[in-house]
């Protein structure tokens, strides 16, 4: 089981690691990548894995007006980190006074003194320290002089010719390309959040939707339309079919975004409860028809896009 704790200034660990330093929003398959080159590393030196992350995106704290896309809420992402066998995960609480350390600093302060690292495994493309002016030469001179072997990690290539990256898998679900985002996150990228009262113009078509409130407003949403899904309610841990729509209900001159789910086939009352949707195909972007009765057509053949997926075991 990952052990995870705050780094504060009065941590002290005592036993030597090898560690790696980043952000990991998505925890992605190349961060997996990368994690299992320290656990590798760490198995073959004796020693305990570690994983350095932040609290929040340090672009938050240098720019109070930056609002991040991210992949993962906090709670998310340490849930992943989990997953990858790592034995600790050492959260930083990202400040001004952080964001002024040079990276010899931060190793020597931070990673030396605090964590005792004694390997440190970075990725192909990261860069740490203030302005991040330095990079992976400079690492290794640093690591020379406080007793820390610094090695580059090697990136993944998925078949497709994608180095994968949080950066990449944005840019996908912005695309609305759900399907190559799984392929690089290593599984489906979802949504969470709570049920809460909507403008029922599901439910007069024959076709009730969950209103999704996210947890988090700077969650990721994809592009607009709509897609299959599969859904898991607070008190029932089934994966059910699903059909969501991200927009803004056109067909009823609805201005602001909304993420409305239908459960296919669930009957059951779920104002309050928790959902957590995964994002499983695009089915078609949004658009508004030229009446209601038109729309419950669509909707009709949506549901049963999406159940046949569920039927051929692709939303399993």
């Amino acid at each position: 089981m990952m052990r995870t704790f705050l780094i504060d200034d009065a941590t002290r660990e005592q036993e030597p690691c090898v560690a790696t330093v980043g952000f990991f929003d998505g925890v992605h398959r190349g961060h997996q990548h990368l994690i299992g080159q320290v656990t590798g590393r760490a198995a073959a030196e004796g020693r305990r894995s570690m994983v350095v992350t932040f609290d929040r995106h340090p672009r938050q704290v240098l720019d109070p007006q930056f609002c991040p896309q991210l992949l993962t809420t906090g709670d998310e992402k340490v849930a992943a980190l989990a997953r990858t066998g790592i034995d600790s995960c050492g959260l930083l609480q990202f400040s001004p006074a952080m964001a002024q350390l040079s990276a010899r600093d931060f190793m020597r302060q931070v990673l030396s003194d605090q964590l005792c690292v004694r390997s440190l495994v970075i990725g192909y493309d990261n860069r740490f320290g203030h302005g991040r002016a330095e990079g992976f030469d400079d690492y290794v001179r640093y690591g020379r002089e406080m007793g820390i072997e610094v090695v580059r990690a090697t990136p993944l290539v998925l078949d497709e010719g994608i180095t994968v990256s949080s950066s990449v898998v944005r840019r996908l679900l912005l695309d609305g390309d759900v399907d190559a985002a799984a392929r690089c996150l290593g599984r489906r990228y979802s949504l969470e959040g709570i049920v809460v009262p909507g403008f029922q113009e599901g439910r007069r078509l024959g076709f009730p939707t969950a209103n999704l409130q996210l947890d988090e407003t700077s969650k990721l949403v994809p592009l607009a339309g709509v897609y299959a899904v599969v859904v898991q309610t607070e008190d029932d841990d089934r994966h059910r079919p699903g059909v969501m729509n991200i927009g803004c209900r056109p067909t009823f001159g609805g201005d602001r975004l909304t993420l409305e789910v239908h459960v296919i086939d669930y009957h059951r009352e779920i104002y309050g409860q928790r959902l957590k949707v995964e994002m499983a195909h695009r089915l078609r972007s949004e658009r508004k028809f030229g009446s209601a009765e038109l729309l419950a057509r669509q909707l009709c053949e949506d549901v049963k896009m999406a159940n046949d997926l569920f039927v051929k075991e692709i939303l399993i």
